[in-house]
This record gives C-alpha cells, structure tokens and sequence, in this order.
C-alpha cells in the first residue's frame, strides 16, 4: 500500500448533530440559544413558582438568588453586551419578561442584574429606542432609581444615561420623570447621604444630562428645594422642604472630590448649568450658608487643587473644563453678592493669582506641537488640537470675564497688598494686560490709575511695555 487508508465515511447523524450545534448559535457567536432560553426560563420560575409553595417560602426565595442561577444569568449579563445576543435577547421579549421580575422580585441581586443586563441591550439603539418607548417598562425602572440597593441604583442610573444620550428618546424620559416627584427625592437623598463615588458619579452624570437637556425640569428641581420668595419672611413659611439641590450637589462634590476628578468635573459643571437661569443663583446665594459653603469650596479648589504653581503647565489641558466651570459659578456669586463678609476683595488677591497662573499656562498649553514623522495621524492631531483650542478659549474667556470683575474694586490699599505678596508682580500684571486688552481696557485703565499712587515705577514699565495705554492715560 502506497497511501494512508481513507478516512470511514462520516455518519449522517454527525452531520445532522453539527448542523444543529451551528443552528443552535446565536448569529455569529457561539453562546447557545437553548441555554439562554433556559437560564430565562428559569428566572420566571423564581419569580412565579407553583402553587405547591407556601408564601413565606416563596417570600424567603425571593430575597436571595442561588448560587448557579446567579452565576448563569451573570454570564447572560456579559454576553449581553454583544449586539446579536442583545438582538436576541430582545427578540425573546427579554424586556417585557424583566418588566415582570423587575416589579415582582424582591431580591436586590436579581434586580440589580436585570437592569444590568436592560442597560448592555440599550446601548444598541434599536432596541434603545424599544425599551424607551414602554410605558409600563419605563415607569418600573423609575421606580427602581428609588431603590435601596446602591449596585441596582447604579444600574438604573447607567441605564437611564444611556437612553438619555439617545436624542431620538430622551424627550420620553424627561416627561416621565417630571412627572415622578419621587425622582427629585431620591436623586437628591443619593447626592447628599451616599458615600458610594461610582454611584454619586453616575447619578451626576443623569442630573447634569437633565439639566442639559431641559431648562424647564431643572427649573422645577431648583423650585422644589427653593427657600420661600424674596418678599415672604421665613417665618410665614408652613413649611421648609426636605430637600434642596444646591446642599446636595455640593456634598456630593465633597465626596467625589478626592476619589474622582471625573466626577467632580460632572458635579461643577451642575452648579454652571443652575447659574445659567436667575433661580438657580438665587438657589445658591439666597441662603447664605448655601452661598458661603458653594464659594468656599470652589475658592478652595482654585486656590488650593487645581493649577498650582508647583504643577507642570500641561496639567491645564486635564483640568480646563472644571476650571471653566469652577470660575464661571465663582463670578456669578461674586456679581450677585460682592458686598457679603465671605465675599470681600481680601479673598480675591489669591484668586487673581490662580487666574492669572491659568492665563499664563495656557500660553504654553496652546503652543503646536512639532511636526511627527507619522503623516497618518495628522488628521486626528489636528482634530484634537482643534477640540482642545475651543475648550481653552472657553476658559480664557470665563477667567478674563472674572478676572476683569476683581479688577474693578481693587482697592489702594488690596493693590499694594497684592504687590507686597506677589499676586501684581511685573510679570504677573503684564500676563493679565495681554489677556484683558484690548476687550477690557478700561478697566486695565483704572488699575493703572491706582498702581501709580502705590508704584509708580512698576505703573511706568507697564506703560512702557503696552504703549497703547501711555497714549490713553
């Protein structure tokens, strides 16, 4: 024999049994379509069990998740996060089924798992704009941001973010969670009393899509923790509401402050969004605790965290939209309440150094870079400079604005403070005449006015430094 015997001829029930196997898959995965059916299966038992149990027990069966059905719908949870298990999922009524469990179950687990599981489907936008658009759905994963549960907490509220981003349902959410007191309450009792930073992240991240999105809702959270009108004495008052979202949003910044930047990034740019209308300043400086709390924490932050003098220049470029932010709620309380105890100008010498510090590394932070080898990646090099630019002209703008405003009541006697420990140096005076001029000339004008009758010589070299202004004065 010159070659190896053939092979036997396969048996057609190996062929039928592969054939089945592949049939079997999931589109292009190779999770199995039976399995899947039966773990959901499975679920709906444990939710609904025959007869032949007793109430107490079943009560009892639905508090804790067995060990192998836990670890079998955790696997369906990550599987859920591939689109054509998603589809499936999806297909199979998986939704509707956890409408069900969801206001059924009462073990945190279970539920937490669930909306996890809703959470990885609706980051396909199909089956997004699906799950948006039932009502009885929707209204029992509202319920379920009133949990007690923070892991089910969390995943309501990436769920909920989720559909948020979608512009085709966001609209849906936002009516139905106006129409959900409850929805202030717990979001607010989560923000001021939890100490679980993902958590507090997360429902930052909802609060400010919200409030990005409708002017109306965030003007109805801001009247709902409102102190009493301007013209009502509090002592006419029945009643003091429980909850008020400027105290909550600040001590949820408190609490993400050190663990997070990201997440106090999320929470500042709130308190920029409640400056935007006339009620949410008077939300945060009505109350002059409140006021005094808001302004502390952020001249704290300015003075103290972000931009140091010891920190490279760079550092600007990971800090710039929370120092837009940060500044741009520091301005509006100082325009709105300049003449308060915590207000005076004696603090804002360290502030004219923070922005003028800023000011001066964000010279070196729009500086180009110099030309890579690597030509393919210029396009994504330029699209990022363009992103970054933007977001520093934001910055500059708010600190100039802000920094224009300190200017305008110096004082002789703050002037020389400044000068003797170091916050009006030469250098320090010439950055912010780069910055001002020539929007804010007049304001640079007077300044100078007050230098020269406290140092004449450094008013002179400014003068000679920026001739436009010895040609004004």
């Amino acid at each position: 024999m010159d070659r190896n015997p053939s092979p036997p001829p396969r048996s057609r029930d190996g062929d039928e049994e592969e054939e089945a196997a592949v049939g079997d898959c999931i589109g292009n995965t190779v999770y199995n379509k039976h399995w899947l059916i039966g773990v959901l299966t499975g679920l709906l038992q444990i939710v609904s069990p025959g007869n032949s149990k007793s109430s107490s027990d079943h009560e009892e069966q639905q508090m804790e998740l067995d060990e192998e059905m836990e670890n079998e719908i955790c696997r369906v949870w990550d599987m859920s996060m591939d689109e054509d298990v998603a589809l499936f999922l999806h297909k199979f009524n998986v939704p509707g089924i956890f409408t069900g469990i969801l206001a059924k179950s009462k073990c945190p687990r279970l539920r937490e798992i669930c909306v996890g599981i809703l959470g990885n489907m609706a980051c396909f936008q199909e089956i997004c704009v699906s799950i948006s658009r039932e009502k009885n759905l929707g209204q029992v994963l509202l319920y379920c941001l009133c949990d007690s549960d923070p892991p089910t907490l969390l995943e309501t509220s990436r769920l909920l973010l989720t559909c948020l981003s979608q512009t085709e349902v966001a609209i849906v959410w936002v009516e139905r969670i106006r129409e959900h007191p409850a929805i202030y309450e717990s979001i607010c009792f989560i923000m001021s009393s939890s100490t679980n930073v993902d958590l507090l992240v997360k429902v930052g991240e909802v609060v400010d899509k919200l409030f990005d999105l409708d002017e109306k809702l965030m003007l109805e959270w801001i009247r709902n923790g409102a102190v009493q009108p301007l013209d009502q004495p509090q002592e006419d008052s029945e009643q003091q509401p429980v909850f008020q979202i400027v105290p909550c949003v600040l001590e949820a910044a408190k609490q993400v402050r050190s663990e997070n930047p990201e997440g106090l990034d999320v929470y500042m740019h709130i308190l920029q969004l409640l400056t935007t209308v006339d009620d949410g300043i008077q939300a945060i400086v009505w109350c002059p605790d409140t006021g005094k709390d808001t302004w502390n924490l952020l001249f704290d932050l300015v003075c103290h965290e972000f931009c140091q003098s010891d920190d490279p220049p760079i550092i600007l470029q990971e800090q710039k939209t929370v120092l837009a932010s940060v500044f741009s709620v520091l301005s509006a309380i100082y325009a709105s309440q300049a003449e308060q105890e915590y207000l005076k100008i004696g603090k804002g010498l360290p502030l004219i150094d923070s922005l003028i510090r800023v000011l001066q590394n964000m010279k070196h932070c729009q500086k180009k870079p110099e030309n890579s080898a690597e030509s393919n990646t210029e396009e994504t090099k330029k699209s990022d400079l363009t992103r970054d630019d933007f977001h520093l002209k934001i910055l500059k703008d708010i600190s100039c604005e802000f920094l224009s405003n300190i200017f305008q009541v110096l004082t002789k006697e703050t002037v020389a403070q400044g000068l003797k420990e170091g916050q009006l140096s030469k250098q320090k005076c010439s950055c912010a005449f780069e910055n001002l001029l020539p929007l804010y000339n007049p304001v640079v004008e007077d300044f100078l006015k007050i230098l020269r009758e406290v140092d004449k010589t450094l008013a002179g070299n400014l003068e000679e430094s920026f001739p436009s202004l010895k040609v004004q004065t």
